[in-house]
């Protein structure tokens, strides 16, 4: 396996100076509180991050967003509610609806796109709107229309934080009111989104850097109620305010609608509606401004909510809004958060949409990571030298998207979480447990009480598995017991969501039968943590296993199991929750017989 290299540039991130002497001083303690002096802990040699657009570059963006006349993701068969911005002012309103504030919608955002082509002639250029929400401090959940086929790193700005769209003046200053503005490191969409149908309309974009606006979080998989006829569910935007007119609305608005059945849209629509993939909701537009409620071009990619969950991102409709009888239609999220998650939950090493490998050499302790390229790996790179331990787990326990470890001491058991720190561009250490040194199995699975924050699983000595729950910063609410007789296990790997519904999962063996279990997420805390286990395989030629995430991309977890002879498989998820769990296993290469942790 040939040793790789790669410059990592760090993330550019303004701070006053204070604030940063503080962020330095704080990790500086962090640092020396958890070090052990007979035993350094590893200190990562890889600094992750993206280079981040300058305040003046993201207000550059928006201000030729603000002037742009373009409409995202446009279609010949259906209109697309993203929007040109040309002639915004001031009007209160949805289509039909009313304004609203930030304080009802704090996860609301601001997605701003423009592209000069590269030259100095303005009638090249390209401008739109749309609108998204957040759902982790570093993601953005909004429409594939609004991202597919755009370079949003290049050309991208995201406003979070206020309720009112950025006004520039006549000497070009652009006013946020009180927002937050961010560059965007990387954009996901759905593979299957469709530029003519508009189906599976779902994306993801990636913030450089953590921002403080309140997340809102999906719906689930199993979830029917919220989409039952009737329904009463809140959409919010920025969008177009008439049928008449291209205005949006500088103030945020929201309009109450009922969802309609399936029967109701496909009637209305035909088989441009497209069962299982899409909800529509409204009553039935009237034909004129006054007698329709409905979002309109310029709320693409918004959400549509039911009991502080999403349930649609604002997707397609007819012309104009208005047309007699027609509702406005949205991407049905229940049926994508099992795609969506990983994207969420997406923190892999090298920055993109796939799950990377993290290992140690036995020989000289040095810990190597090996990027994704779907069914293969990349050339391994180096970071440096993780003696001292006999645990390390890849995570985010504080959501910020870049991955962070957890890792146990030899020598005492102690458990520490390692994070890169985006403002200093450092890594800091802080001891999370003590005298974990009896316990069997330790997994870092992602999200089980269904809080949307990560958790970690611990088998004692005893054979009582427990969560811990986590809270978003590196810290944990006190520890939930699932149950006994873990033991049994000679593996316990998780990290995501093996079945497509959203929830993590996880995946057992047997010490004395090989049988290998599927033990379904439910998302609830407790002894009803999981489902009733599912075999799914019998692996006795394997003595090492790994659950890294999505390794090849396509929305579903993996995993990967090692023969003694050093030879490493793939298992690409399926996303069924039965003995097909996993697809017929990818040779990865040989000679992993060296490495005796797999993070």
């Amino acid at each position: 396996m040939a040793e790789g290299g790669r410059h990592r540039r760090r993330i550019r991130v303004a701070l006053p100076l204070s604030a940063a002497a503080l962020a330095a001083a704080v990790a500086g303690a962090l640092l020396m509180s958890s070090a052990d002096a007979a035993t350094p802990l590893p200190t990562p040699t890889v600094k992750p991050g993206t280079s981040s657009p300058t305040l003046s570059e993201l207000e550059q963006r928006i201000a030729g967003a603000l002037a742009g006349d373009d409409t995202a993701g446009e279609t010949t068969s259906k209109s697309s509610f993203a929007a040109d911005t040309t002639g915004s002012t001031v009007d209160a309103k949805i289509i039909g609806g009313t304004e609203t504030t930030l304080t009802s919608a704090p996860w609301m955002a601001q997605l701003w796109y423009h592209d000069d082509e590269g030259t100095t002639d303005e009638s090249d250029d390209l401008g739109f709107f749309c609108g998204g929400a957040v759902v982790s401090p570093t993601k953005i959940l909004t429409a594939a229309h609004c991202v597919k086929g755009y370079d949003w790193h290049a050309n991208g700005a995201v406003v979070t934080g206020t309720s009112q769209l950025p006004t520039t003046d006549d000497a070009g200053s652009t006013d946020l009111h009180g927002g937050t503005v961010s560059g965007v490191w990387r954009q996901w969409n759905h593979s299957s989104f469709s530029t003519t149908t508009v189906d599976n309309d779902i994306a993801v974009l990636t913030l450089p850097a953590p921002i403080t606006a309140q997340p809102i979080r999906m719906t689930t998989s199993n979830d029917t109620a919220s989409y039952a006829a009737g329904t009463s569910a809140k959409v919010y935007g920025w969008g177009r305010t008439s049928s008449t007119s291209q205005n949006l609305s500088q103030t945020l608005k929201t309009a109450t609608l009922p969802i309609q059945s399936d029967t109701t849209c496909a009637t209305a629509f035909g088989t441009d509606f497209i069962k299982g993939h899409m909800v529509c909701a409204g009553n039935p537009a009237g034909g004129t401004d006054d007698t329709t409620v409905s979002p309109c071009n310029g709320d693409s990619g918004g959400p549509l909510v039911v009991n502080n969950r999403i349930v649609g991102i604002v997707s397609w409709g007819v012309l104009d809004c208005v047309a007699q009888g027609s509702y406005g239609v949205y991407s049905k999220v229940s049926s994508y958060v099992g795609a969506a998650y990983p994207r969420v939950d997406d923190t892999n090493l090298s920055g993109d949409h796939r799950a990377d490998l993290f290992l140690r050499r036995d020989s000289d302790n040095t810990g190597f990571e090996l990027d994704s390229k779907g069914t293969t790996f990349a050339s391994r790179i180096s970071w440096g030298n993780w003696a001292g331990v006999n645990l390390i787990l890849q995570t985010d326990l504080n959501r910020d998207g870049y991955q962070d470890f957890v890792v146990r001491r030899s020598a005492d058991g102690a458990v520490f979480w390692t994070h890169y720190v985006t403002a200093t561009g450092q890594w800091a250490t802080q001891q999370i447990f003590d005298n974990w040194k009896t316990r069997t199995r330790t997994v870092a699975p992602g999200d089980v009480t269904g809080d949307a924050l990560p958790d970690l699983l611990s088998v004692d000595s005893g054979g009582y598995l427990w969560i811990y729950p986590g809270k978003g910063n590196g810290s944990f609410s006190t520890r939930v017991k699932v149950g006994s007789g873990w033991n049994q296990y000679n593996s316990l790997r998780g990290h995501g969501d093996f079945t497509g519904d959203g929830k993590a999962d996880l995946i057992a063996r047997s010490k004395s039968t090989s049988y290998v279990y599927l033990y379904k997420g439910t998302g609830k805390a407790g002894t009803g943590a999981f489902s009733s286990r599912i075999k799914v395989r019998t692996w006795s030629g394997y003595n090492a296993f790994d659950a890294p995430g999505d390794v090849t991309g396509d929305g579903r977890a993996d995993f990967m199991a090692r023969t003694p002879g050093g030879t490493l498989y793939l298992y690409p998820g399926t996303g069924k929750a039965t003995s097909e769990l996993f697809a017929t296993r990818v040779t990865i290469g040989t000679g992993y017989q060296q490495y005796d942790i797999f993070a």
